[in-house]
């Protein structure tokens, strides 16, 4: 005597409810995914493109009570706004922290400020540089 079979025939009453369920995840799978990378690339264009000074320490030199830094800073023409510079003592402690502002039609300013400290610091560091 033959059993009958239980399961039945593939493809006779449409898709079996693993098979729904395995469509679904790619769906919604495919939609994070497609805003995940819409994410990434507007912070990228707000943070590449959208920036409008940015800057670098040529040199400091350091003294007792302040910190000269030859800093180069490059910004849009007509764009203002300020650069954030920090000095930290041998022991890692914060001694002197300022901003300076930039501003005018100049698209390249070369210029030393001088970074008040409240002990002798050993490095001058840009921290960032922000427009208005």
């Amino acid at each position: 005597m033959s059993t009958a079979s239980t399961r039945v025939p593939e493809g006779r009453y449409g898709r079996s409810s693993a098979a729904r369920s395995d469509r679904t995840l790619k769906i919604v799978g495919g939609v994070l995914g497609a805003l995940l990378l819409l994410l990434v690339g507007w912070f990228g264009y707000h943070y590449v493109g959208q920036n409008k000074i940015s800057a670098e320490v040529i040199s400091f030199e350091i003294s007792d009570q302040a910190v000269k830094v030859h800093l180069e800073v490059r910004k849009d023409s007509g764009a203002a706004g300020y650069c954030t510079l920090r000095s930290q003592a041998e022991s890692g402690d914060e001694v002197g922290r300022a901003d300076f502002r930039f501003e005018g039609d100049a698209t390249r300013i070369d210029k030393v400020v001088t970074l008040r400290t409240k002990a002798r610091g050993t490095s001058a560091e840009l921290l960032g540089c922000h427009a208005d």
